[in-house]
């Protein structure tokens, strides 16, 4: 496999080939740069022809190893479901950002992995290529900032909410279908029923509100909270609710009759994040601005699992849609960690603690405390807003208040230097250890920037659509009379003109005053043309082009006379001889 050597300021070479890499490759991409591509076709098709089933040995293939020459036996996260730790995105992919920079408060695959979709402050949507990783497009979706996604279970919907407490419907063409007022304060997260009949939203006015989707709106109101409700979600086959506040605390509720089952007590701030996990459906994790994370069992109702490492606040976190034991956090300082919940990683000095499930009595025994199996410490310069992994579990995205969306992924096989860029050590020590080359990751970030400002460029100017509203013969964008009026009112509105006006050309009061029209083509009588649907007046009937109808030609109206203008070119001496 050919390389370029060329440094992208992340530490490491860039491959120029096709290349299996993350459940995917790297390949050469259009426009300055080589832009990275991951295609996780290579890998997929590798393991679907060596599969077989569990009970005849499982996989056939040959196993990967610590070594370059393996890159092409790498395996998508579907293969190893017993091996989350080959599944971390230890490996910076691509930074995306746009022309306009704002804040990044979400991001959300689309359902099936083909572009990633952020919501800003500004209250744009932005969809970036899920394999290149480019701008395809962008359009302003609310007034105000977004706070929340989500897509429908069945894949046929997205509901956002944004800083006003608006939730907008969305087709998967992003076609806006509906806009309902949920809340007077603004929506902070929002999730479907597992029907995709009904959704429920976390408010700063501290409720939890019900909504019927088909009909949008609310079936009931969930109150408890002393303080704001900053995080919500849906159980993915259950009957049940989970919300945090910023009363420090995680509640279950029943979604059927809006009762309080339970209150979690365990952090210390203000909760920014509750998340069921998918895969099992038994366990929840919340986050807070303690600097840890908690991961409880439903079946106990208690936290088993203690997350430390933070230094600062906890912003978001997720799970990994594949691995049950793998979880996923973001700091307040730009920091994102992962965490194995199976493999304790104390730091040097500290002791492993036992899990409540192997203590005498698991009701009362301390949660376990789980340290974080990998660290990106200088992932963003701020705080990280979202954090969602692509369906196939290969590439992470987060989005940033650095105005940054970033793509992670796990590193090669044999690819051991990623350990020590920029995003691991920070830049000066990257720098001084050779690699980043501060000047050349400058020249690489003008480079991208200017390469994403022509993708927007392109992508905004392939959406400029012609107007469709009827105009004036040769003056652009201005509108007939009448343009958009009822045919029958704009009818009934010539017929009620005085006599001596019929016949002028527009009517009065159409157009603004010292707006002097241009002089109607000969043949029209003194009036325009008439719309479509509208039959002109008697006395101009003739003056009109025969309808087209068949057996009949539809013929043009002379053009206007040039009489007058050979006559000013003869005066100055020219064309006084014919030819």
């Amino acid at each position: 496999m050919a390389y370029d050597q060329r440094d992208y300021g992340g530490g490491g070479p860039v491959p120029m080939e096709a290349a299996s890499y993350a459940g995917g490759g790297y390949g050469q991409g259009r426009g300055r740069g080589k832009r990275h591509i991951t295609d996780y076709g290579a890998t997929m098709v590798h393991w679907m022809r060596n599969r077989q089933p569990r009970y005849k040995g499982g996989y056939q293939g040959e196993m990967e190893r610590p070594s370059p020459s393996f890159i092409i036996d790498m395996l998508p996260p579907l293969a190893r479901i017993n091996n989350p730790a080959d599944s971390i995105p230890a490996r910076h992919l691509h930074s995306s950002l746009n022309k306009i920079k704002h804040p990044v408060n979400v991001v959300k695959w689309t359902p099936e992995g083909r572009r990633l979709l952020t919501g800003s402050s500004s209250g744009e949507f932005t969809l970036w290529n899920g394999t290149g990783f480019n701008f395809e497009t962008i359009m302003q979706a609310h007034d105000t900032a977004i706070r929340a996604m989500s897509y429908s279970h069945s894949d046929d919907w997205l509901i956002s909410a944004d800083q006003d407490g608006q939730i907008k419907y969305w087709e998967p063409n992003f076609n806006n279908v509906k806009v309902i007022q949920g809340h007077n304060d603004a929506i902070r997260d929002l999730a479907f029923s597992p029907t995709d009949s009904k959704f429920v939203t976390a408010s700063d006015d501290s409720t939890l509100k019900v909504f019927d989707f088909a009909a949008g709106t609310e079936e009931s109101t969930l109150t408890g909270h002393g303080w704001d409700a900053k995080s919500v979600d849906w159980h993915p086959t259950k009957g049940l609710l989970v919300s945090g506040s910023k009363d420090h605390l995680v509640k279950l509720w029943d979604p059927r009759t809006g009762r309080c089952l339970t209150t979690l007590h365990g952090h210390k701030n203000t909760i920014t994040k509750t998340l069921f996990e998918r895969v099992r459906g038994q366990c929840l994790a919340t986050s807070a601005r303690d600097q840890t994370a908690r991961v409880f069992d439903l079946r106990m109702m208690r936290d088993i699992c203690l997350l430390k490492g933070h230094e600062k606040d906890i912003s978001t976190l997720t799970w990994h849609p594949i691995h049950s034991s793998f979880l996923s956090t973001g700091g307040a300082d730009g920091s994102l960690f992962h965490y194995l919940l199976d493999e304790p990683n104390p730091p040097p000095g500290v002791e492993i603690t036992v899990p409540p499930y192997e203590s005498a009595d698991p009701s009362t025994a301390p949660a376990q405390t789980i340290y974080p199996a990998h660290k990106l410490s200088y992932a963003h310069d701020f705080a990280i807003w979202s954090l969602d992994w692509h369906p196939l579990g290969h590439i992470l995205a987060s989005g940033s208040n650095d105005r940054v969306t970033r793509f992670w992924t796990r590193a090669r096989p044999g690819e051991t230097e990623v350990f020590n860029d920029r995003y691991h050590i920070g830049e000066q020590a990257a720098e001084q250890i050779g690699t980043w080359d501060r000047r050349k990751g400058r020249n690489q970030r003008q480079e991208d920037e200017e390469q994403e400002m022509e993708d927007e460029m392109e992508g905004l100017v392939d959406q400029k659509m012609p107007s469709k509203a009827p105009s004036f013969p040769g003056i652009p964008g201005l509108p007939l009379p009448g343009a958009g009026m009822d045919p029958a009112k704009f009818q009934e509105m010539i017929k009620n003109l005085p006599q001596n006006q019929q016949g002028q050309f527009p009517p009065p009061g159409i157009l603004p005053l010292g707006f002097v029209p241009p002089p109607p083509p000969p043949g029209y009588g003194g009036f325009p043309p008439p719309l479509p649907g509208i039959s002109a007046p008697a006395q101009f009937q003739d003056a009109q082009e025969p309808s087209t109808v068949a057996g009949t030609v539809r013929r043009r109206g002379p053009l206007p006379s040039q009489e007058e203008s050979l006559q000013m070119e003869q005066k100055k001496g020219r064309y006084t001889h014919a030819r």
